[in-house]
């Protein structure tokens, strides 16, 4: 097996990728397969080793190195063994000025918020030559546990009221009913996130990442299984439109989307209840609020948007009628023309 010991410059070697991620997680069971029956960790990490790759462009490799303390893949997974332990950012800055050759505080910040990102898949500490549009969190106290597990855990703002997502409220229906943007993110902490005045939404995409990390004690309890659910809500696995559609983003897309989210699951009736949410609660209620009020603009907005089946009926039915009439005038107005032009040259023959 190839050594984790290849510089930060070169790609994780492909048969050393399940190492790296063991590294990273710890070792957790992996229950399902990808296409092809492969159950190899290359075979449904493909999307995520992107994201690593472009996390260690962004702050491991960037100005040739020097912005950050991290040479080797060894590196960033001894700095993730002193982040998945009970200790303070201070204290893992202390043990990597133990183990690793530079000794610059700064280039160590910048070491750790490079590794708490491809440990969680969550934007900790900013970067100034980043753009994006998300947001990131910016870790200070405590060990990096103890900071996911406060951040996801505030309480909800919202009544906790029984509302019924229902079948038809999917990611779809959301871009082509409701008009509202679809922005892929990489962002765990960005999920179902609005932006754009309402008009766009966060969804993190990373279905197979996500089915790795059931029993991470670095994520709070049973967060992991409730953000798998927002995924089987949106992209429900046996929708056939869904799925033609995702697969279409998927080829469209540069950043990589995961092909593994439209297979994570399906809920049932019972299952698609708001309270049966509890940290992504806020986020699905208000999405749903944003979804129900858009009221359509387009005739294919008009088309999709079944939500009131009279109401639809109606309409279509109506615009029929209409399309029906004005082609009843225009005829009679060319037969009209037509008898006229008839008796006109009848006149001059």
């Amino acid at each position: 097996m190839s050594s984790l010991d290849n510089s930060l410059f070169d790609e994780v070697p492909l048969e050393i990728k399940p190492l790296a991620v063991d590294h990273l997680w710890g070792q957790q069971p992996s229950h399902f397969v990808f296409h092809e029956d492969k159950p190899n960790l290359d075979a449904y990490f493909d999307s995520y080793f992107k994201y690593y790759a472009q996390q260690c462009d962004l702050i491991g490799r960037h100005e040739n190195g020097e912005y950050s303390s991290v040479e080797t893949h060894i590196d960033i997974m001894t700095i993730a063994h002193l982040l998945q332990q009970p200790l303070t950012r201070a204290e893992v800055r202390k043990h990597m000025t133990d183990v690793l050759k530079s000794t610059n505080i700064t280039q160590h910040d910048n070491s750790i918020n490079l590794v708490a990102r491809l440990m969680l898949m969550i934007r900790i500490g900013g970067v100034p030559h980043e753009y994006s549009k998300g947001e990131y969190l910016e870790w200070k106290e405590g060990d990096l546990r103890e900071f996911v597990h406060i951040h996801f855990a505030a309480p909800s703002a919202r009544a906790r009221d029984r509302i019924k997502l229902e079948k038809s409220f999917n990611a779809l229906n959301v871009q082509r009913i409701g008009g509202i943007k679809i922005w892929w993110t990489d962002n765990l902490a960005d999920h179902l996130r609005m932006m754009d005045d309402d008009k766009a939404v966060f969804i993190f995409h990373h279905g197979s990442f996500l089915e790795h990390q059931l029993h991470n004690p670095m994520f709070p309890p049973c967060f992991i299984e409730e953000t798998l659910r927002t995924l089987m809500l949106l992209f429900p696995r046996y929708n056939p439109g869904i799925k033609k559609w995702y697969q279409k983003e998927v080829a469209k897309s540069a950043c990589g989307l995961d092909k593994r989210l439209i297979g994570v699951g399906n809920l049932n009736a019972e299952e698609r209840q708001s309270e049966n949410f509890n940290y992504w609660h806020d986020r699905l209620v208000i999405l749903k609020e944003v979804y129900d009020e858009a009221r359509p603009n387009t005739l294919s907005q008009f088309w999709y948007d079944r939500r009131n089946g009279p109401q639809w009926y109606t309409f279509w039915v109506a615009l029929w009628v209409l399309v029906l009439t004005i082609v009843t005038i225009v005829l009679a107005v060319v037969q009209c023309v037509e008898g006229g032009l008839q008796v006109y040259l009848a006149m001059r023959a």
